[in-house]
């Protein structure tokens, strides 16, 4: 049974070994006093059992789409549009082609085709069968449906082989659910401006100077704001990341492009916040050269640099000002004397200072 004010959630199970954290994922939920129905393929049926499921989410579990019983308790149709939102964990190669091609052959499959809710994926599967072209195919082709990817994660497996391809932790999973059930529509309307990942400069056609950055916590705060509603602009130099779902994606490469995206988007419409997260380099090459720079013999090489533009500075002081400006301080030494010096400096409203 469920309250009006309960938030409740779709959790299809589908086939592979990681099913068994599925029951733990069940178990986060009802912790958190959110209702749980469930829909166990027969694929997962292999690795768990239908009692374990119902014992754990108090609620029938639902099997086949031919079943009068099912039907007749709660149709198909119903099961997925009298939810908050629906998460596939573990999401098979095979279950994961099926959301991508539209097929509706099995119970798990018709639902997802038949949903009007946010739906969240939890890859499970062997490396190989992860990196194959048609998965990744299909994982781009469900991104850009606002279908939400969570992992996989890299380690070992129980095929025996080790990379990409292992189910998020439950934890993780449960995490970006109640974050976006908690959130949902909270910031409609606020229009936020966020960069992230490193800038790489040009010292000449084959090398660089850059910042170390993995753009994820940018990517997070993209994904968390977009999740409660914003409209979200992510500008982020190079990365390994996906870009995040439900949100405008601005690939760029130097500071100066950096600088330049900042300045369109928040020229072309009024911001509510503007998000500094990226490590933009400080320098860049006077005169980059245009052909690979030689070894002169001597051991030494000197670079002439010069100042890239300080794009949170800029925000900060732009006629066309967010209402909120946060940046970021990343420091070896002096922690909160040099963030609040950089607080001033800047004319930021927020600094999150980290060692």
């Amino acid at each position: 049974m469920t309250t009006n004010n309960q938030k409740q959630i779709l959790l299809i199970i589908s086939g592979g070994i990681a099913a068994y954290k599925s029951l733990e994922l069940i178990r986060l939920f009802k912790k958190s006093n959110i209702a749980v129905r469930c829909i166990l393929t027969n694929g997962g049926a292999q690795f768990i059992t239908p009692l374990s499921v119902s014992a754990l989410s108090e609620n029938p579990v639902y099997t086949d789409l031919f079943s009068l019983k099912d039907e007749s308790e709660m149709g198909h149709i119903r099961l997925s549009r009298e939810v908050d939102a629906i998460i596939v964990a573990p999401a098979s190669a095979n279950l994961i082609a099926k959301m991508t091609q539209g097929r509706a052959d099995d119970l798990a499959s018709t639902c997802l085709l038949a949903a009007n809710k946010q739906i969240f994926i939890a890859p499970a599967m062997n490396v190989e069968m992860w990196n194959n072209q048609s998965t990744q195919d299909n994982i781009s082709t469900l991104a850009q449906k606002n279908i939400r990817i969570i992992g996989p994660d890299a380690g070992d497996m129980a095929c025996g082989e080790t990379g990409d391809g292992r189910m998020s932790d439950p934890a993780i999973i449960f995490a970006h659910v109640q974050n976006y059930l908690m959130h949902q529509q909270s910031l409609a309307g606020k229009k936020i401006l966020i960069t992230a990942g490193p800038t790489i400069e040009p010292i000449d056609p084959v090398r660089f100077i850059s910042n170390h950055s993995s753009g994820k916590q940018g990517y997070a705060i993209a994904q968390s704001l977009a999740d409660a509603g914003a409209d979200v602009t992510l500008i982020s130099g190079p990365t390994n990341l996906r870009a995040p779902t439900n949100v405008t994606f601005v690939p760029v490469t130097t500071a100066d492009d950096m600088h330049n995206a900042c300045t369109r988007a928040l020229s072309s419409a009024p911001h509510d916040v503007a998000i500094c997260t990226a490590a933009v380099a400080d320098y860049k090459m006077a005169s980059p050269a245009t052909n690979k720079l030689k070894k002169n013999g001597n051991g030494d090489l000197t670079l002439t640099l010069t100042q890239n533009p300080d794009i949170l500075k800029e925000i900060a002081h732009s006629p066309n000002r967010p209402q909120l400006v946060i940046g970021f301080a990343a420091e070896t030494e002096n922690l909160i004397e040099n963030a609040r010096k950089k607080l001033i400096s800047k004319a930021c409203d927020w600094i999150l200072a980290n060692l």
